[in-house]
């Protein structure tokens, strides 16, 4: 398999997109943070900081939105949509995020989903880390991605 991020000479480079036609790309990506209960019950709205859940939100879509700026060889893209869904789950227990990401154009956005949900994940340890310092960030992965030449890629279960 060749590593597309690699010239011939083994040189780190940005993958020239240009030949590739634009088309409409989407990516889903999750992971989740694991706290105590008690903690888990301070991010669902008693946080000394505010409002946990929305201000990870928001921090995720700015982490998708500067994903090029982030990882070196990343394209700037213009991101049509961006949505997270952070899910208090008491069996974790913890949040579980999930970050979807589409665009038109001639590369993916599966790094945004990817940052999207570390951005938020690591927004909501930041503010809840007073209460727990050991608190998990984990289950970071790529769930399905759609559009381009290499199609439909869904993870299993």
């Amino acid at each position: 398999m060749t590593l597309t991020h690699f010239d011939q000479a083994g040189q780190a480079h940005m993958v020239d997109v240009s030949a590739k036609s634009e088309t409409m790309r989407e990516a889903v990506a999750t992971g989740c943070v694991i706290m105590t209960h008690d903690t888990l019950a301070l991010a669902q709205g008693g946080a000394a900081k505010g409002d946990v859940l929305g201000v990870a939100r928001l921090a995720g879509i700015m982490g998708a939105k500067r994903t090029s700026d982030l990882i070196p060889l990343c394209h700037p893209l213009p991101i049509a949509k961006v949505a997270l869904d952070l899910v208090a789950d008491p069996d974790l227990p913890g949040i579980r995020v999930t970050a979807t990401v589409r665009t038109t154009g001639r590369t993916g956005v599966e790094m945004e989903a990817l940052t999207a949900v570390s951005t938020a994940c690591l927004t909501i340890y930041d503010m809840l880390k007073a209460a727990e310092k050991s608190m998990e960030i984990s289950g970071v992965r790529l769930l399905r991605k759609e559009g381009g030449k290499s199609g439909l890629y869904e993870a299993l279960p």
